[in-house]
């Protein structure tokens, strides 16, 4: 019988899982690539309009909910294609809603950034 590995232990290999997961997430998929890359310049645009502290933690968060919500699409589109590799309407479906809720939140996000550019810009 093996020994458990401590609390510890657990917590530093599920952060190391999680890493492992962000990263090909980031390096794999590619429409966490574009958004990583538009993330990206809209840090640099926040830097360069000096965004408030408010308008930092809006920004950092809309940027991260976009990421995680495509991650979570990215992982039901891979366990639907696993259990069933064929088309089925009901797969579709699934795989349609996922991508609606990265739809809405894009929509969202691209209404926040109005409201925090616009103003800056013009």
């Amino acid at each position: 019988m093996s020994k458990k590995d401590s609390f510890l232990v657990n917590r530093i290999k599920s952060v190391g899982y999680a890493f492992k997961g962000a990263y090909l997430l980031i390096t794999t998929e590619a429409s966490l690539k574009v958004q990583f890359f538009i993330g990206v310049i809209m840090t640099i645009a926040g830097f360069h309009y000096d965004l408030s502290a408010t308008e930092w933690i809006v920004q950092i968060l809309i940027i991260a909910l976009i990421m995680s919500i495509e991650g979570v699409n990215t992982a039901i589109e891979e366990i639907a294609d696993f259990v069933h590799p064929d088309h089925h309407p009901k797969i579709g479906l699934i795989k349609d809603l996922a991508a609606g809720a990265v739809f809405i939140f894009a929509v969202a996000a691209v209404v926040i950034g109005c409201i925090i550019y616009i103003p800056k810009v013009f």
